[in-house]
């Protein structure tokens, strides 16, 4: 029986189970799992995990492409009082090794076509145990893994168990700021604050117990208010799963999965027409501009696609400007869900609709209650005041980094008495409390002594009607001591002078903020998950001003 005063996502996913075992849960390609059905299978994996005599808290990497056995394996971890591990399927053997090793995994559910990358660093593991083999059609095997389907159809599903609500949930950084980090939450905190916010925008009263939530989800599912979700960006960062399937799934929604190897909006789209998909999750102009493209070539072509049951566009992780929310609610009558935040917690919400994009600017939140913005020297910022200071974000806050304390003593801080996460993001105060992102500390320019945040530069660039995407980063400079490089691609690739862009730029900006260099290249450097890689950025800039 679940332990009613503790929260824990397996719980509520069993609840929910129990709640409407014949509402659907997952759908990915051809496979179509109702709550029901997606309860039993993770049930058959954690009794393999069980019998691996592995211990509470003990770590399990998944390492795969978004398909319906992460998310199994996750629930089944979760099951088992174990800790899912995110694997970056983009990681190169040395990367892979290190979270990995730095994570303790004992448990590997990998997709067969990474065998050959964890064979060749197989050596290295220290505590790997059990390798569990996903078939996806490769041909790739890795000796002495275990096939995924046979060991679920061989298990008899695991007895339901007491958990508590101080099991850890973490999930691993993308390494923007360094080495990949392991956040760390408990399930209390991360499932009341992800549940609560979610069922208080559906005007829903957040129950007091994992068992209470079940009527409530069975009201809306008979509602027909379930909702019906699809991340399109990897379920290995944040923002695909947090939002793309914990909270839908919390909620007793359906998670529809897309091959997401390679970002293809008319796919996208056509998958979201089949699926009457609801809601769906992406990160950013990567993902924006390329669907509103899609959407307006269908209609030019006189066969626009059915997106009448779409009511919500979710994004987080990177700048979504305004232009973009534009182009998307010129042909999606939904509400945009701009969040700003991290893998470190939530700091603040900007909404979108068609009524009220034309007073939309990039880069300016609501602050979630709990967030503050604090000078580097500790004093609250007044708003309206124009002083740069800290975003402080309060409420869920990660216990730490997993077996970083220095880190963790660094970012998780306590103020006024109220502990904090501080990730390092710049922005201004404004009278009406709401922020203006500047960006991160880390990646700001120096130059001359004027301190010049990239993604303001960047926005100003991307309005360009001929710029589709772009990243800018600090250069050697000799006069200055750094200067300013942009590095940027076009719609189609078509080729535009630099001149014609600087011009552009320095009408919107002050002179000193305004690029010296100019790179144009094919594809701007960014992660899987549409975040900014700087650091290849960088490298491409410096070797174009070296003539290289």
């Amino acid at each position: 029986m679940t332990n009613k005063t503790d929260w824990h996502l397996a719980s509520v996913w069993e609840n929910i189970s129990d709640a409407i075992p014949k509402a659907p849960a997952v759908r990915y390609n051809d496979i179509a799992l109702t709550w029901r059905e997606y309860d039993e299978r993770a049930a058959r994996l954690a009794q393999v995990f069980a019998e691996a005599k592995l211990d509470v808290g003990s770590k399990v990497a998944i390492y795969s492409h978004n398909r319906n056995e992460y998310l199994e394996a996750q629930y089944a971890a979760f099951k088992a009082r174990l800790v899912p591990i995110n694997v970056n399927y983009r990681y190169l053997e040395a990367e892979l090794a290190h979270v990995l090793n730095n994570s303790d995994s004992e448990v590997v559910v990998f997709e067969a076509e990474f065998a050959p990358r964890i064979r060749s660093i197989r050596s290295l593991l220290s505590k790997v145990a059990l390798f569990i083999e996903i078939n996806d059609g490769s041909g790739e095997h890795l000796e002495g893994a275990v096939c995924y389907e046979e060991v679920v159809a061989a298990a008899i599903p695991m007895p339901r168990i007491p958990r508590s609500g101080d099991d850890i949930y973490m999930l691993y950084t993308g390494g923007t700021t360094g080495l990949p980090k392991g956040v760390m939450y408990d399930h209390r905190t991360f499932v009341s604050a992800l549940l609560g916010k979610s069922m208080q925008l559906r005007q829903l009263d957040f129950p007091d117990s994992p068992d209470a939530l079940g009527p409530i989800i069975k009201g809306l599912a008979d509602a027909g208010r379930s909702p019906c979700a699809l991340p399109a960006c990897p379920l290995m960062h944040g923002t695909g799963m947090w939002v793309g399937v914990i909270i839908p799934h919390s909620l007793g929604g359906e998670v529809v999965l897309a091959d997401n190897r390679t970002f293809d909006p008319d796919m996208l789209l056509q998958k979201i027409e089949e699926a009457k998909v609801q809601e769906i999750v992406i990160v950013g102009d990567v993902f924006a501009k390329p669907m509103a493209k899609a959407l307006a070539g269908a209609k030019a072509r006189n066969a626009p696609y059915d997106m009448s049951k779409m009511k919500m566009v979710n994004s987080s992780g990177v700048m979504f400007s305004a232009d973009a929310k534009k182009s998307l609610l010129e042909h999606l009558d939904v509400v945009i869900f701009d969040s700003m935040g991290s893998t470190e917690g939530s700091m603040g919400t900007s909404i979108s609709n068609r009524q009220t994009i034309d007073q939309d600017k990039t880069g300016k939140f609501q602050l979630s209650p709990t967030t503050r913005v604090y000078t580097d020297d500790g004093r609250a910022v007044k708003p309206g005041s124009g002083e740069v200071g800290l975003i402080c974000n309060g409420g869920m806050v990660p216990i730490g980094y997993y077996k970083d304390e220095k880190k963790s003593a660094e970012t998780f801080k306590l103020i006024d008495g109220v502990r904090y996460s501080v990730t390092g993001d710049y922005a201004t105060l404004e009278e009406d409390g709401t922020i203006n992102l500047l960006g991160r500390g880390s990646t700001c320019i120096n130059s001359g002594g004027e301190k010049i945040y990239p993604e303001e530069v960047e926005e100003a660039i991307k309005t360009h009607e001929a710029v589709f995407d772009c990243l800018v980063v600090g250069v050697p400079d000799d006069r200055f001591g750094e200067g300013v490089a942009a590095v940027f691609s076009t719609d189609g690739g078509q080729a535009v002078e630099a001149e014609v862009i600087k011009k552009y730029v320095r009408s919107l900006l002050a002179d000193y903020k305004a690029p010296r260099h100019y790179i144009q290249v094919e594809y701007v450097p960014r992660a899987v998950n549409g975040k900014a890689d700087y650091k290849q950025t960088k490298a491409l800039a410096l070797k174009s001003i070296a003539g290289g």
